[in-house]
């Protein structure tokens, strides 16, 4: 299996959203939403407010409750929407926090690129 085979299969698996179903999620209490891009990826174009970053290559660290790293914000019964830049990671790490045994997982459809391209906020991050 490819990267492309990879994503598709996360995609038949998980909840996508689009950038107006995302910003009414973001008026409900309790939603974790969580940026899965790189950091220096952050730092250069921003995030969306109030969400925390979680690297894709640690994700799984932490939201693992088991794990030294583990994230109190991560909760397997909590409400949780991941983005990335376009969809490809954020595909992925949805389909990993459902493996992880979370029960509602999200992702943005387009990443934050579709995010900005509508016009709706960022915020800065400095690292």
């Amino acid at each position: 299996m490819n990267f492309a085979e990879m994503i598709a299969d996360a995609r038949a698996r998980i909840r996508s959203l689009s950038v107006d179903e995302l910003a009414a999620q973001l008026d409900t209490a309790g939603v974790l939403l969580v940026d899965v891009r790189e950091p220096n990826e952050v730092e250069e174009g921003g995030t969306i407010p109030g969400a925390i970053t979680a690297p894709r290559g640690m994700l799984e660290f932490l939201a693992d409750a088991g794990s030294p790293y583990h994230l109190d914000a991560f909760r397997p019964d909590r409400s949780v929407i991941v983005y990335c830049k376009t969809g490809g990671r954020s595909a992925l790490a949805a389909a990993t926090l459902l493996d992880l045994g979370y029960c509602n997982v999200a992702h943005l459809d387009g990443g934050i690129t579709a995010w900005t391209q509508a016009q709706r906020p960022t915020v800065r991050v400095v690292a």
